[in-house]
């Protein structure tokens, strides 16, 4: 049975319903704890609007067959163990899962499954989810030239790429210790910033809060430090992917960012979507890297790999929503802001992940490497403020008449994403979704 087949269906219902994020052809992870507060915290699996208890799975001897590594991991609070073991425990336990909860079309088997796995079910609105994985480092790259050309055209318009970034994947370490779960309200963030008729900087909340449309890819077995990963072996390090809004403080960061980069502008918080969506549920949407222009350099050898160039990226839709509190409390839904694709990156995670080991440095299991903004050609697709407002000269106007130019306290932004591709199942991200709230002040 291949996990990713079309017809598969599943004895869980709502699993089988198109519009689902999760059918059984997805199968994400994830780490919740009941609301009732019995028990600890368990990884989990989403299957439709419900999610499998891993560890209740072990404890009801439902995980035998695989390697005993597995099941102790399933017996974890983080996925860090799991994203440890490498692909071949990964699509093991996949399978596993997949054989437990399917439709195979004999009743009598069905029952079985489902009279002993029903009762490890539990529904997600009966949960809180935490973060995936104790990540120990994050860094955030700079990987769709649509965004580096669109934010370097409103500083420097007649040189809007700076010579390096068709050579190398810029990136810049973040903070991992203030990365947050779909869900967890954000505060506007204090900082030093300096207005442009003044000469000297003041210290006070961010005025040009922005959210940036991201994925984030979830590592899994560590190379050890001074050894590089090659090309060929970096998708075998990838656990997964996820939804990332990496929060910026525009203000902040123009000041502080010379020369040395970001600091207070990025690391008051960075939002992750709490499922985690697994290679081997991506494979299907598949696709070629995106082109390069005609007169750009091909990537330094060590960056190249014809298997990556026709197959690395990953065809999946990217929209972002924004709703201020009054949309909330009048009922509106959320105005979409952009509808991008991740396929369009400049660099392919491969590449990403490669050159982050090119010097030696060594990656650990759970550790969080992000895309940078994903925006594409078109301004529909642009996937920060920072662009769509042109520095904030063109505010965006809301279904209540209230305007933007960046946020404002009470707004949310929520993230989703999904892929689609003829054959094939809908699968989905859930949402990655943060509320600002005013700031605490020193």
């Amino acid at each position: 049975m291949k996990t990713q087949e079309r017809q598969l269906t599943s004895w869980v219902q709502s699993a089988n319903d198109p519009r689902s994020d999760f059918p059984i052809q997805n199968l994400p992870y994830g780490v919740f704890r009941r609301l009732s507060g019995h028990g600890p915290a368990s990884l989990g699996v989403a299957i439709g609007d419900l999610i499998l208890d891993l560890r209740g799975c072990g404890q009801a001897a439902l995980l035998e067959g695989l390697a005993p590594a597995v099941v102790e991991a399933c017996d974890s609070d983080s996925l860090n163990a799991l994203m440890s073991l490498g692909p071949v425990q990964w699509s093991a336990l996949r399978q596993h899962l997949t054989n437990l909860l399917s439709a195979d079309g004999a009743a009598w088997r069905e029952r079985e499954r489902a009279r002993s796995v029903e009762p490890l079910l539990v529904r997600r609105d009966e949960v809180m989810m935490l973060p995936p994985a104790v990540i120990g480092d994050f860094t955030d790259f700079y990987a769709s030239i649509h965004h580096a050309t669109n934010a370097g055209r409103l500083f420097r318009p007649e040189n809007p790429l700076l010579p390096n970034y068709k050579y190398v994947p810029v990136g810049y370490h973040g903070r991992s210790s203030s990365i947050v779960v779909s869900g967890t309200s954000i505060h506007r963030p204090m900082g030093q910033l300096k207005e442009p008729d003044s000469d000297q900087p003041v210290f006070r909340p961010s005025r040009a809060l922005d959210y940036e449309v991201e994925v984030g890819v979830f590592l899994g077995q560590a190379n050890l430090l001074g050894q590089p990963v090659p090309m060929e072996a970096a998708h075998s390090r990838i656990f997964g992917l996820c939804l990332l809004n990496d929060w910026s403080a525009r203000d902040i960061q123009a000041w502080e960012a010379q020369p040395l980069g970001p600091f207070l502008a990025k690391n008051f918080a960075t939002t992750l979507s709490p499922w985690v969506v697994t290679m081997d549920a991506l494979d299907p949407f598949r696709t070629a890297a995106a082109v390069r222009p005609e007169g750009d350099p091909s990537p330094l050898p060590y960056l190249c790999s014809a298997k990556d160039q026709a197959s690395g990226a990953i065809d999946i839709t990217l929209e972002a929503g924004l709703s201020s509190r009054r949309m909330r409390e009048e009922g509106r839904d959320p105005v979409r802001m952009s509808r991008a694709n991740f396929a369009n990156l400049y660099w392919t995670v491969a590449q990403l992940l490669t050159h982050h080991a090119s010097g030696g440095c060594n990656l650990r299991p759970g550790d969080l490497i992000g895309s940078g903004t994903v925006s594409g050609p078109t301004e529909d697709s642009f996937g920060s403020l920072l662009e769509i407002t042109r520095r904030g000269a063109n505010p965006i106007h809301l279904p209540t008449g209230e305007s933007r130019t960046y946020l404002e306290d009470g707004d949310e932004i929520v993230l989703t994403g999904y892929c689609e591709r003829e054959g094939f199942a809908r699968i989905g991200f859930g949402e990655c979704r943060g509320v600002v709230e005013p700031p605490r002040r020193i």
